[in-house]
């Protein structure tokens, strides 16, 4: 091998292996830029989520290309390919020499003196991490616009938790002057399962029902300091030592916001956030809103559901219902019935089952079953699901002559013959030991033919093809001249002319498909009967006779029997002539208007579009101003995250301070999210202001002109 060419060649390899790797780098810190960035300022994610993404791309990158097994072989056809003074001859530089003839020898050494005043360029090592470099710079500048436009406030930068010692780090907030230093100590209610945690901020965001309390230090002795909650409550600060040290406690259970108040000053508002806890939220998988077990099927009910709830599930329960009988016979038992699941380690989400086997209720055929999950949450919080009813087949009811022999029956010798075929297949089980394997395989096949020629009939009324065999066809009718070019008997006689399903118009739509539906049934248990299974095909049998007579009883009309009842007649009153008591009956009412509660917003919205040209406020100005504060105030009570920044700056324009276009515009905004749009009601042409003097002109113009 020649030292000096392989020296060459290993150097390249070199070069190659650095910028892919550099790529791969490069790569990764963009995906970890752009998710980290992303989700720091759209989801409040820690920037520690970004340094994670970076590892695991660049692991994922260098384990997918390992730019490790490229070898100088690979090099060495590289450089023979692109440069052609080498003569395709560079791989035989790694090449020993003692094994070459003359002419490899020859090739050898003049690729070795090419190789050696060959300039590689850089272009074809350095392709991917071009492209890393501009999907890094394009991560970077779609970050900063993300952060210019999007506000970000978070609870934390590297970490975030509920950490009792966590620090919050975020935007700064507007304390006064005499604040040296705050400490919060959220206390969460008990059922949420959290532990306490600590902030040095004024806002905050604690559970509902949760107990805040307040430390705060101040660099000089002051002689009373307040909480301001929803400018109504007032708390008084307890004095802990020598006027520097303040505290007080309160339990947080609606959202609003509060001011300090040290010695007459009033701080920034500050707002409170609270969680509520909602109720559990349950989703019943299986089974069906109504379930219907037909005859031979197994008699119980899986049920599944899965349960959700944010601090945790306590209980959760089956209460069923069982009735039994009909009419004014009917009796119901309740049942209670716990899941296969213990509810200690109160978990947010849990998926439950519960089999219920209806013997087991003392559930007979025409019984029906009525439950509901209900689940209590760590809150004592219940919610409970919709009612699923499940009934058995009554298979003495379904196979009885009741309202086959009445007037408004259809076609009964149909459902006759359904109800035939079901008790013939129960006689043949009954004799199924008595009789040979082959009689009654047979009989078992004509039950199939039987049921096979019942779906025929059916099928004839949804417009569906005879399934008889087509004779050959006669002679040619189309040899007469007249029929030349007579498209519509051609058609006839070489096509397949015959009704469509979905053409037949002999039922509404409904009824068509439950039509079908018992097509389908008749099919299942005909291929049941053929494979010499009458016990599988049974439930199928049962199914299509229950739909039967349920489409028989949908046919049935009632009209109920309608009389006119009288009042009772006064004999003395009779043909007396009296009309005095006869009178126009008349109903007085005065409607008054409704207040509009927003009519003080309203007239704000004036006043403030008159500060936009001229920022002065005049007295009754100010009035209209103060009373949209009361409003805006009760608003924000409700919502401080999105109108407590309006609330500000209202009242810096009410302090007669500079006001501040900028103040303007946020409390216009605010006000006008508020306010509903106004409803359109009728109302009578308006006249025009001319008084009909336009009319009479065109009159008197039209005199002259005649």
């Amino acid at each position: 091998m020649s030292k000096q060419g392989v020296n060459r060649i290993e150097s390249l390899r070199r070069r190659w292996i650095a910028y892919q790797l550099s790529a791969d780098v490069v790569l990764a810190l963009g995906i970890g830029l752009l998710t980290g960035g992303l989700g720091f300022y759209l989801m409040a994610l820690p920037v520690i989520w970004g340094l994670i993404i970076f590892a695991v791309a660049l692991t994922v990158l260098v384990f997918t290309h390992k730019p490790w097994n490229v070898h100088n072989s690979d090099i060495a056809g590289y450089l023979s390919k692109e440069y052609p003074d080498l003569q395709e001859s560079t791989d035989l530089l790694l090449q020993p020499a003692v094994h070459m003839n003359t002419l490899q020898l020859l090739a050898r050494s003049q690729a070795k003196v090419a190789l050696d005043g060959l300039k590689v360029s850089h272009a074809y090592f350095a392709k991917r991490f071009k492209f890393a470099v501009l999907l890094l710079l394009g991560a970077v500048v779609l970050v900063w616009v993300v952060g210019k436009v999007i506000p970000h406030h978070h609870t934390g930068v590297f970490w975030s938790g509920d950490k009792e010692s966590a620090k919050v780090i975020g935007p700064s907030e507007k304390v006064l002057p005499q604040i040296d230093g705050v400490e919060l100590i959220v206390n969460p209610p008990a059922y949420t399962g959290k532990g306490k945690r600590t902030q040095d901020r004024f806002n905050l965001t604690a559970e509902e029902g949760a107990v805040v309390h307040w430390s705060i230090k101040t660099n000089i002795v002051i002689k009373k300091a307040y909480l301001i909650f929803n400018d109504k409550e007032r708390i008084a600060l307890r004095n802990m030592g020598e006027g520097t040290e303040w505290s007080a406690s309160r339990m947080i259970d609606k959202p609003g916001f509060y001011q300090v108040s040290i010695d007459g000053k009033l701080s920034d508002l500050y707002q409170m956030q609270v969680v509520k806890d909602g109720p559990p939220v349950i989703h019943v998988k299986v089974p069906k809103q109504y379930t219907y077990i037909d005859a031979g099927e197994v008699q119980q009910v899986n049920i599944s559901a899965a349960l959700n709830d944010d601090y945790g599930i306590a209980n959760a329960l089956i209460i069923a219902t069982v009735a039994k009988g009909r009419g004014e016979g009917v009796k119901f038992k309740e049942y209670k019935l716990n899941f296969n699941t213990t509810f200690g380690d109160r978990k947010a989400q849990y998926d439950v089952q519960k089999l219920i086997r209806l013997p087991a209720l003392n559930m007979e055929p025409g019984d029906e079953l009525y439950f509901y999950v209900q689940a209590q949450d760590t809150h004592q919080q219940q919610s409970r699901t919709d009612v699923f009813t499940v009934a058995i087949q009554d298979t003495a009811e379904l196979l009885s002559m009741d309202g086959v022999l009445s007037g408004a029956n259809l076609k009964p010798e149909f459902f006759r013959s359904e109800r035939q075929i079901i008790i013939d297949a129960e006689t043949l089980l009954k004799e199924k030991d008595t009789i040979s394997v082959e009689k009654f395989n047979a009989r078992s096949n004509d039950l199939g033919v039987d049921q096979k020629l019942l779906r025929l009939r059916y099928g004839k009324f949804l417009g569906e093809e005879d399934e008889t065999v087509e004779g050959p066809k006669g002679a040619d009718n189309l040899a007469s001249p007249e029929d030349f070019s007579n498209a519509s008997k051609i058609l006839k006689e070489y096509t397949d002319d015959h009704d469509k399903a979905d053409d037949a118009q002999f039922f509404e739509p409904a009824v068509k498909a439950q039509l079908k539906a018992t097509l389908t049934e008749m099919w299942k248990a005909e291929l049941q009967l053929r494979l010499y299974k009458p016990q599988a095909a049974l439930p199928f049998a049962y199914k299509a006779l229950r739909l039967l007579k349920d489409l028989q009883q949908k046919s049935r009309s009632f009209v109920a029997k309608t009389s006119y009842n009288s009042p009772p007649l006064k004999p003395e009153k009779r043909l007396s002539g009296e009309l005095d008591k006869i009178i126009q009956p008349a109903n007085r009412q005065d409607i008054k208007a409704p207040a509009d509660n927003q009519l003080v917003l309203k007239n704000a919205v004036g006043v403030l579009e008159i500060l936009k040209l001229k920022p002065l406020l005049a007295t009754n100005d100010t009035r209209t101003l103060q009373l949209a504060n009361q409003r805006l105030s009760e608003i924000a009570s409700m919502q401080p995250g999105a109108y407590l920044p309006a609330l500000g700056a209202m009242r810096r324009i009410l302090s007669l301070q500079k006001i501040s276009l900028q103040d303007v515009n946020t409390v216009e905004r605010a006000i006008q999210k508020t306010l509903s749009a106004v409803k359109i009601t009728p109302k009578a042409a308006e006249s025009s202001t001319d008084m009909g003097l336009s009319k009479s002109y065109y009159k008197n113009l039209k005199q002259v002109n005649n």
